[in-house]
């Protein structure tokens, strides 16, 4: 009777042995798979990054000549490419500022109250993530033409709103739906009124969703060409001179203020996710 109570616990441990090394390789394959599509994600703005040291001789920048920082200190070689990144951070932070005072109201309308046509909202606004941008930007074309507004700085800047509001408001929307009321209603009980309460108590709770909509409405205009490419008119903003500049000849100075761009926005995301992390600990 012995023998067999012995080795049935050695055949358990055996399996279990068995089971935490299968995990254990598990968890390694997928690290290993992660940092993989995270480097492959990472290789374009290295290669970019690289770049913009290149020792170029000719208006071809796709061929390593050599190790240089002579392009840093000569940016205002280009005097366009200087007005269109100007133009581009311009509207960047005009349509942001717009964009998520008018995104975090709608989010904190759609996560809070029930209200008739809630649902034909929601639909409007993952509409207008998922369609195509050649159709938006086709359509506010046509919209700009037909009531006869010159396509120009203006239109760039509505149309960046337009096509980043949804993001915002769906971001703060999700921040809304996970607050606890109970910690409103408290403080409405210890005698707070209710503009008092929204900026000493929801407007915190919330304040991670209205950085996170607003950093990703800043990104999106920074980037966008398609809908910029329709309403632009005669202005023009980085990724469209970028895009003019491919038949001539791409300088490393388009290089350099792309590492700068990439640079701030690390800085930023770095920021906002420490001060994340110390609000979590307060």
């Amino acid at each position: 009777m012995s023998a067999p109570s012995v080795a049935a616990p050695k055949k358990t441990v055996k399996k279990a042995v068995k089971v935490a090394g299968r995990r254990r390789l598990g968890d390694r394959l997928l690290r290993a798979y992660t940092w993989l599509i995270i480097a492959w994600l990472f290789l374009p703005i290295a290669v970019m990054i690289v770049f913009g040291f290149n020792d170029t001789q000719s208006k071809s920048n796709v061929t390593w000549q050599g190790f240089t920082l002579k392009w840093w200190g000569r940016l205002d070689e280009y005097p366009q490419l200087m007005e269109a990144v100007t133009n581009s951070l311009w509207i960047a932070v005009l349509s942001t500022l717009i964009v998520t005072v008018i995104g975090t109201l709608m989010g904190l309308a759609l996560g809070r109250y029930r209200f008739r046509g809630q649902g034909a909202t929601n639909l409007v606004l993952f509409a207008a993530i998922a369609s195509p941008e050649l159709v938006m930007g086709a359509s506010l074309l046509s919209l700009f033409i037909s009531v006869g507004v010159k396509t120009g700085f203006a239109t760039v800047v509505i149309a960046h709103v337009l096509f980043s509001l949804s993001f915002v408001a769906i971001t703060v929307r999700a921040r809304v739906v996970g607050l606890d009321p109970s910690v409103e209603e408290a403080a409405r009980d210890l005698g707070a009124s209710t503009w008092v309460t929204f900026w000493r108590v929801t407007f915190p709770m919330i304040l991670p969703g209205v950085v996170s909509g607003a950093l990703l409405a800043f990104a999106l205009s920074v980037d966008d060409f398609v809908i910029t490419q329709f309403t632009s008119g005669a202005t023009q903003t980085f990724p469209l001179w970028i895009w003019g500049a491919t038949r001539i000849g791409v300088p490393p100075q388009v290089n350099i203020l792309g590492t700068l761009i990439f640079a701030v926005g690390v800085v930023i995301a770095v920021v906002n996710t420490v001060s994340s992390r110390s609000r979590r600990r307060t």
